[in-house]
């Protein structure tokens, strides 16, 4: 009938819509993989064909043999990025879900002005810190070391961690953590045993964010490590590009951007099950 005929088409319509979205996404990545598979020297982007001639997997090998012109191997540079990375998201989950307990169950002066202090801290701009995070790592002679970056890619983290986490456990019942003190539990424990295993979710969300923070931000690393050896994954990237565009291996770089997201993109489907949940109930309550 028409009316059925009516939702069909409208139906038709989200799905034409929806694919000409997904296309518009996917073409810059598409983009970048035919780049990364041009054998010429790519120096005009209004050239580029989806499906280059001569295509070749060169720029590859050279960026998974010889990233950089120093003396540092691929393997050595991605250890150094997932040691930031990922020292970041243990900090960030760890520090971020015990504050968030804390102002989500506690009540203590200062709470509400702590809470909004985070959300100023989130509209500061990541540079206007670069000076203060500068002299207090150089003081603790952390600046120069992978442990400081994490350290202060941390500190860009933790206000969405500690607001996300807070958001989270406020929508878990405290009729549990109570059952639990009637059955001998302290609150220490009660908050180990109830409420992390019941936090997984955000605690996923957290971990992904604050993983991706310290796995691509670029102007704190450039900032303060200064030993090749120690370089990450943004700054061997930043130092494939040349002056002019023509003076850049665009193939080679293209490849190192396709390289630099797969392990981003393998975390994302790991905590997969877990991140609609743990967005949706974070963004609950604040």
């Amino acid at each position: 009938d028409l009316r059925r005929a009516r939702q069909v088409f409208k139906v038709d319509l989200i799905q034409l819509f929806l694919i000409v979205v997904l296309l518009t996404v996917l073409f810059p990545l598409l983009w970048i993989l035919s780049m990364s598979l041009d054998p010429s020297d790519f120096s005009r982007p209004t050239g580029l064909s989806i499906i280059p001639p001569g295509v070749t997997l060169d720029a590859y090998v050279k960026v998974l043999t010889k990233p950089t012109p120093n003396p540092d191997s691929f393997l050595e540079v991605i250890r150094n990025s997932l040691l930031v990375a990922g020292g970041t998201a243990v900090l960030a989950v760890i520090l971020g879900t015990s504050a968030a307990y804390a102002f989500s169950r506690l009540e203590f002066p200062g709470r509400r002005a702590g809470m909004l202090g985070f959300v100023l801290v989130l509209m500061i701009p990541a540079g206007a810190t670069l000076a203060p995070l500068f002299v207090l790592l150089n003081t603790l002679r952390l600046r120069t070391t992978l442990w400081g970056l994490a350290i202060a890619y941390t500190s860009y983290a933790l206000p969405f961690a500690i607001w996300n986490m807070k958001g989270f456990i406020d929508s878990l019942p405290y009729d549990l953590e109570e059952a639990a003190q009637i059955d001998g539990c302290t609150r220490t424990q009660g908050f180990v045993r109830i409420i992390v295993p019941l936090a997984v979710p955000g605690m996923a969300v957290t971990a992904l964010t604050s993983f991706l923070t310290g796995w691509s931000e670029f102007i704190l690393a450039w900032t303060f490590l200064t030993d090749p050896k120690t370089f990450t994954l943004p700054m061997v990237l930043r130092g494939m590009t040349g002056q002019y565009a023509s003076g850049t291996p665009w193939s080679e770089f293209a490849a190192m951007s396709i390289v630099m997201s797969i392990p981003a993109v393998a975390l994302f489907f790991v905590l997969q099950k877990y991140l609609v949940s743990g967005l949706a109930a974070g963004g609950v309550k604040g």
